[in-house]
């Protein structure tokens, strides 16, 4: 068993994906700590490899069988890569393929598994994960047993630019026999609806809170959205009264993002949703209540009622 630690990179065509670099980023600080290297396992065009230069090692495995997520395939190839490094511990995105592989591995690998990761770090030999439990009610701290683990980070928990090197990674190339013998294929994939939007790779999100009202009233700041061009986020409780889809939820229970730009409309600020957005780069706040928690890290603010301001803005962008 090495120091190592590994990170499976998940790509989309022919793009490594932003919560991949956080978690090379995060990799590289973990295997500091332990004395070990980052690996990255790349299941897909050895090309690739290029967008991973915060690598030390790339393990390719390019296989047809790979070439759409089946979980069957998906495990038995990480497996025998798992197999032949050795890595000290295996990070995931807590994403469709993490949350879906990190039980199977790690009942398979025989591995402690920290799911809902927020937070990792190393003291001294040990592993500390900061999961989430309870959609994000209660945070737990966890020390994982023995000499490997598994863990799942929620997206935009850690930065990217950590991951973003520009070295020249060591490629290892790893044949995977009997892939052709699994049980289970793919039969057909379908789009996201419209609605569905990864949030935390966006440069500008509108978000709006509690102070919206009623589900009737979205309308006006979906409006405003819709005339810059970027999605509408939410806090929590826009979310739990079914207004947006949980993929909209921006916050601890949610997900953490970082746009050049967060305007915030009717949002309070808990410090559930102040978790999760406070990294954005310019963050504009709209709230009565000249109280209002958000205005303590809000870069600009105002106490106007947002049903006056909203069209305002939008009028004005409409030109």
């Amino acid at each position: 068993m090495s120091n190592n630690v590994m990170v499976l990179c998940e790509h989309v065509g022919k793009r490594v994906t932003d919560s991949t670099y956080e978690l090379i980023g995060k990799a590289r600080e973990l295997a500091g700590a332990f004395g070990g290297q980052v690996e990255v396992a790349l299941f897909g065009p050895a090309d690739l490899a290029e967008q991973l230069g915060g690598a030390d090692v790339v393990v390719n495995v390019d296989d047809p069988s790979l070439a759409e997520y089946v979980p069957e395939c998906y495990e038995r190839a990480l497996m025998h890569v798992l197999g032949e490094r050795e890595p000290r511990l295996l990070l995931l995105a807590n994403a469709t393929i993490g949350l879906d592989l990190g039980a199977a591995i790690s009942v398979s690998w025989q591995a402690p598994l920290a799911a809902y990761c927020v937070g990792l770090a190393a003291e001294g030999d040990t592993l500390v994960a900061t999961c989430q439990i309870l959609g994000g009610k209660i945070m737990a701290e966890v020390e994982t047993e023995g000499t490997k683990a598994v863990a799942t980070v929620v997206g935009g928990a850690f930065p990217t630019e950590p991951g973003q090197g520009s070295g020249s990674p060591e490629v290892v190339t790893v044949s995977v026999p009997d892939l052709g013998s699994v049980r289970m294929s793919l039969t057909q994939t379908f789009e996201a609806q419209g609605g569905d939007v990864d949030i935390t790779s966006v440069d500008m999100l509108v978000s709006v809170g509690r102070g919206i009202g009623s589900q009737d009233n979205l309308e006006t700041v979906e409006e405003l959205a819709t005339s810059l061009g970027v999605p509408l986020s939410a806090s929590r409780p826009v979310i739990d009264s079914g207004w947006l889809p949980k993929s909209r939820q921006v916050g601890k229970s949610g997900l953490k993002v970082k746009p050049r730009a967060y305007l915030a409309f009717g949002i309070s600020g808990a410090p559930e949703h102040l978790e999760g957005m406070r990294s954005a780069e310019l963050i504009i706040a709209c709230n009565t209540d000249e109280q209002a928690p958000i205005f303590e890290i809000a870069h600009y603010g105002t106490t106007v009622d947002l049903f006056d301001l909203v069209p305002a803005i939008v009028e004005r962008v409409q030109g």
